[in-house]
């Protein structure tokens, strides 16, 4: 198992939702959280509700993320990533007046999402591969976030689901790049889980309630600490590498 008591670990979205959950339930098994996001206020806010800190990165940028790396080595010996940082954008990819997809826009995803991921697992790593190992050689795990969206990509979702499926894909031979360093490599696929980004009030309760009842069981969105209980368990499970976890209540996504 790997003891992540006294190390550090970077939390990349980790000022609201699956991030947030996430950094609180490390920092609840011992660990120094840096909280990596573009939010201020709430990346601040969390930081210092669990003892962290916070480092202002754009997950693409080599310098902004490498700074944060060395803000959260400064703290310990890192031995976590979660990659929890990502957003989408729907659009079909002819839309019904017959214009085609924005170029840009789905560049835009492709680099947060995929581009960010490997940029912070890349530097994450590096710096991983100097702390001192433990048990059977093993220095840290990482863990990053893709979506069902990977495998049942709705109507418009071309940019996020390739994205996804691109995190999906590099699972597997970076954890055979890093087993040099002995670092463990796994992901998880979320499905609907019940975060900022479905808003809040009556509507946003009554619209959530209805995509629930798509979920196989429970009837129900996920929660953000649902997706936290099985990070932490990736992070600390040393026979855990290379895989990609659906947690997702059975959902499968329908077209539209």
């Amino acid at each position: 198992m790997l003891d992540i008591n006294g190390a550090s670990a970077i939390v990349t979205g980790g000022a609201s939702g699956l991030g947030a959950a996430t950094a609180r339930l490390l920092s609840k098994n011992g660990a120094k959280v840096c909280i990596v996001d573009l939010n201020d206020d709430l990346g601040s806010s969390v930081a210092a509700e669990i003892g962290g800190k916070y480092a202002k990165a754009d997950v693409s940028n080599e310098e902004q993320v490498q700074a944060a790396v060395d803000t959260a080595s400064s703290m310990g010996p890192l031995r976590v990533l979660m990659n929890c940082a990502g957003l989408g954008s729907a659009a079909r990819t002819v839309g019904r007046d017959g214009t085609p997809f924005d170029l840009k826009n789905f560049e835009f995803v492709i680099r947060v999402n995929l581009i960010g991921s490997f940029n912070c697992l890349r530097l994450a790593a590096s710096a991983m591969s100097k702390v001192e190992p433990q048990n059977e050689g093993e220095r840290g795990a990482i863990v990053n976030t893709a979506s069902v969206a990977a495998f049942d990509g709705q109507i418009g979702q071309a940019a996020y689901s390739a994205s996804k499926g691109g995190v999906v894909g590099m699972t597997l031979p970076i954890a055979r790049d890093l087993a040099a360093i002995g670092v463990r490599v796994n992901t998880i696929a979320p499905g609907l889980i019940d975060t900022p980004i479905y808003g809040q009030g009556e509507a946003s309760e009554a619209f959530k309630a209805n995509l629930g009842r798509n979920v196989l069981f429970p009837n129900r969105l996920g929660q953000p600490e649902e997706f936290a209980s099985l990070a932490l368990e990736l992070v600390t499970n040393s026979y855990m590498n290379a895989e990609v976890i659906r947690v997702d209540g059975g959902i499968r996504m329908p077209p539209k």
